[in-house]
This record gives structure tokens, sequence and C-alpha cells, in this order.
């Protein structure tokens, strides 16, 4: 197994690195006073705009695509630094034009999408120009079984008509949202993995109404985590991605790139509580000591550097299996780093919290606002004991008794 870096992915981190200090840290506190100064929370400011500008004059721009020809072409093992580097700011993934949902949606419009398709939605979507939203989770239904979804995309004489509510739907209250990638029923006699189909639908589109906004925690970013109703939504056959019956998979293989490009921001995201943390400890003094010298917030700083490397390691030997055997043979690996990402930044986060005291929990810093992204990653692609079902029955069908 081999986890080094490209001479290329190397090059990329250093400028990357030096991006962050220069660009895209300072621009936290400017970000936030400019969403506070705007009517709509959702909309972009301008400072994201010139972080982007930056972002490309440096080639700091779809870094997340394997495919040279829309992106640097990097692996997954040359991706999991730089995208680690990226969690450390909640800016930074869009600034460079890795940020979820686009990802998976460019992803899925390279390898499944028309001409028409490509043309229509991922080539502005790669220029940054447009935003996405996917369409999957259902307040009526256990979403955590994509295969429980009940929404349904109906023939209609040569084209679709659509109807169902979502919600959860990340990025769909930003104006710059266009496109709606969703997921329903079309065929409910087939088996449970070819009942769905996924159709692009235009957030313009009659019938299309977002309900209202879910804020995480009390925090709207996200560019508006929505429910939608989607009413008698008339589609023309052109708006099929891949072929009827495929939506599932075609989710699926959306999904496995995503998940493990959440659990490497979320190292970095851990390594920043971590810095956080240490230089808290070292300047604040409590019963005549540094807090850095109590024995406890020793202890949690040596515990929390253990858990980071065991959870980069993990993360490499996810992306080196997505390299090397595919996607669908690392979801072992990746289910398996899902779950330890989440806790591994929830624990260090909610400790650099406690370090920090009153001022943890205040916006003074940027640890409440992270807690609230950790936790929730708990949920988010898949509860964590979804994945610990895939790992335990992977486990059960290699152990399992022979002729049982």
């Amino acid at each position: 197994m081999d986890l080094e870096h490209s001479p290329r992915s190397k090059q990329l981190q250093e400028k990357l690195l030096d991006f962050m200090e220069e660009h895209i840290l300072p621009a936290e506190s400017v970000y936030v006073g400019q969403v506070a100064a705007q009517n709509d929370p959702h909309v972009s400011p301008p400072v994201m705009e010139e972080l982007k500008a930056e972002a490309r004059r440096l080639g700091l721009w779809n870094l997340f695509l394997s495919d040279p020809s829309l992106g640097p072409g990097l692996s997954n093992v040359d991706y999991a630094p730089l995208a680690e580097i990226m969690g450390r700011s909640h800016l930074a993934a869009e600034a460079t034009n890795c940020a979820a949902p686009d990802t998976g949606n460019m992803e899925i419009l390279a390898e499944f999408g028309t001409e028409e398709q490509k043309q229509r939605w991922l080539k502005p979507l790669l220029e940054g120009e447009i935003r996405s939203c996917f369409g999957m989770t259902e307040p009526e239904v256990a979403s955590s079984d994509a295969t429980n979804l009940e929404s349904t995309i109906d023939r209609d004489g040569d084209g679709y008509v659509v109807n169902g509510r979502k919600w959860w739907t990340t990025g769909a209250a930003d104006p710059r949202c266009k496109v709606c990638f969703f997921l329903g029923v079309t065929n409910p006699d087939a088996d449970k993995y070819s009942r769905h189909s996924l159709v692009a639908i235009p957030m313009d589109a009659p019938g299309v109404t977002i309900v209202r906004t879910l804020p995480v925690f009390g925090y709207d970013r996200g560019h508006g985590h929505c429910e939608i109703e989607f009413r008698d939504v008339h589609l023309p056959s052109a708006s099929l991605l891949g072929r009827e019956g495929a939506g599932f998979m075609i989710g699926q293989a959306r999904l496995g790139p995503g998940r493990i490009h959440h659990c490497m921001r979320a190292v970095g995201m851990a390594e920043r509580a971590l810095e956080l943390m240490c230089r808290r400890a070292q300047n604040r003094v409590a019963f005549g000591l540094p807090l850095a010298r109590q024995g406890v917030i020793a202890d949690w700083i040596a515990e929390a550097r253990i858990r980071i490397e065991q959870a980069r390691l993990l993360t490499l030997k996810a992306a080196w299996v997505m390299d090397s055997k595919g996607n669908e043979h690392a979801r072992r690996e990746i289910s398996a780093i899902k779950v330890v990402a989440a806790e591994l930044a929830t624990w260090i986060i909610d400790r650099a919290i406690q370090v920090h005291g009153g001022a943890g929990v205040s916006e003074d810093f940027p640890l409440a606002m992270m807690y609230a992204y950790a936790r929730t990653l708990h949920i988010a692609d898949g509860p964590d004991e979804v994945h610990k079902m895939v790992l335990a029955r992977a486990e059960l069908a290699r152990l399992a008794p022979k002729g049982g």
C-alpha cells in the first residue's frame, strides 16, 4: 500500500496552505460581517467571489475531479491532504469549487450525463457560475434506507411528471442554485434497487416550491438546508440521468467519494480545533498553573493527536483502496472512516470548547460552528449505525461457517 503523495499533490498542498493563511482565514470574519449585513443569509457575499477569483488564479480549482480533462486529475490519495487543508475553514471548499453538494453532482454529470446535460449543467458548475442541490432525503420516511423513498417520477407522454417532498436539500436556498438532482420512484413493481430514477429539475420549474430552510443547531449556513415541495413538475425525457431504474445505483456512486471527502475535511477541522485548544491551554492560567500543565488537559491534547493520526491513516487507506481497486471495493473502508472521522471531529472539538470555557460556545471562536457541523456528520451521508451495520455484515459474511 503506497500512501506517498505525488509531486503534483505536494506542490498543490504548499500553494493551498499559503492560500489558507493569506486569504481564507483572514476572510472568515469578513464573510460573517458581510452575511450579517445582507437581507438574505443565503446570498454569497462579495468576499467569496474574491476568494474564488484568487483560487482560480492560483490553479486551486476543481481539485477533487480525478478526470484530467476536467480538473488536475489527482488520485484520492493525492486529494486527501488537500481536502484536509480545506477542512480547516468553512470557506475553503466553496472558494476552490470543491464544495458539496456540487462536487458529487459534477461527478455524476461527468459519468452519467448526456452531452446536452453536460453543456447545460456541468459546464457552468465547473466554472463556478451556478450551484446545485441533490433531492434525496424525505420527511415522511426513514431515508437512511434510500430504498424507502416514495417521491414519484411518472411517465407523462414523452416526458415525466414529478411529485414529492424532500428535505435537508443542502444549497437550495442559494439564488445561484439552478438545478436539483431528484431521486424518485419510476417503477414501484421493480426490485427495491431498481425502482428509482434520477432526473435534473430546474429550480425555476413550475411546481417547485421551497417550503422552508432548516438551520442546524441555529446555524443557517450551507446556503440553506431546505424542505422542498415538488407538485406536478413536468419535465422532458432529456431530464433523465442514465437510464430508468438506475437512480439508486447512481446515487450510491455519488455518495462514496462524497463521504470520503467529508472525512478528509473532518480531519482538517480536528487539526484546527487541536491548535486552538493548545493555544488556549498555553495562554490561560487557572489555580496558579497554565491550563496546559493541568493533567486532564494534557491528556486530552495527547489523545487528540493519537486520534487524528489514526483517522488520517484510515482515510488514506480508504483512498488507496478506491484508487487501486475501485470505489465499490472500498465500501468497508469508507463506512469505517465515516464513523471514525465524525467521532474524531466531535470529540476533539468538544474538548477544545471545554478548554475555552464560555468563549468556546460563543461566536468569538469558530468552535461552536465546527461542532454543529461535526455532530451533523454523524447523520449526514448515512448515520453511524448504518455504516456499522455495513461493517458488521461484511465481517459476519467473511467469517460465516462453511456450508452454513
